[in-house]
């Protein structure tokens, strides 16, 4: 695999990248040809937050994973150890899905002891709701009642079904289906 590591008013020292480097390596056992693909990592701080955010595009998907910590190694192992956790929780769907095509990023053949973690997530509940139409200011009110992480709605100012939804950093963020 390939590495692009940048910081974010920082600057990323030789120590930083190789563990980074080192760290990422370990996960080239979950692609068949690992040297085609090109990570890309980027090192924020934030008061006394280390960040690191690490996104793996391949040519069917993206893998994306960010985490936060006090401790910059610590961080890179939260998110690598994030990473991981996604790949195997959906290696059974993604090898369903792509068993027949002659491009799969992913190689399902590695042996991996953790790789005892069952996929056991199911849609284990439906709800159909009416959506009535409102503006964005009454849809942020009605996610702050509800305590909701997001909320759908039919935009009347936009004229589409949107999402509204709350970011990490407690603003809201919107998505609008047209």
């Amino acid at each position: 695999m390939k590495y692009n590591i940048r910081g974010d008013k920082l600057t990323v020292t030789g120590a930083m990248k190789s563990y980074i480097e080192e760290k990422l390596s370990k996960m080239d056992k979950y692609f068949e040809e690992p040297g085609d693909i090109t990570a890309t990592v980027l090192v924020k701080v934030k008061d006394l937050e280390q960040t690191i955010e690490v996104t793996v595009p391949t040519k069917r998907f993206t893998i994306r994973a960010e985490e936060s910590n006090e401790d910059f190694y610590a961080a890179v192992d939260l998110v690598i150890n994030k990473l991981e956790r996604q790949i195997r929780k959906n290696k059974d769907r993604l090898s369903k899905k792509y068993k027949n095509s002659e491009h799969i990023e992913f190689n399902f053949n590695y042996e991996d002891e953790e790789e005892k973690e069952e996929n056991t997530s199911k849609i284990v509940k439906r709800k159909n709701i009416s959506m009535k139409p409102m503006d964005e200011e009454e849809a942020i009110l009605q996610i702050e009642l509800l305590n909701h992480d997001f909320f759908v709605f039919k935009n009347i100012d936009e004229e589409c079904v949107s999402v509204l939804y709350v970011r990490k950093d407690g603003n809201y963020g919107i998505i609008n289906m047209k």
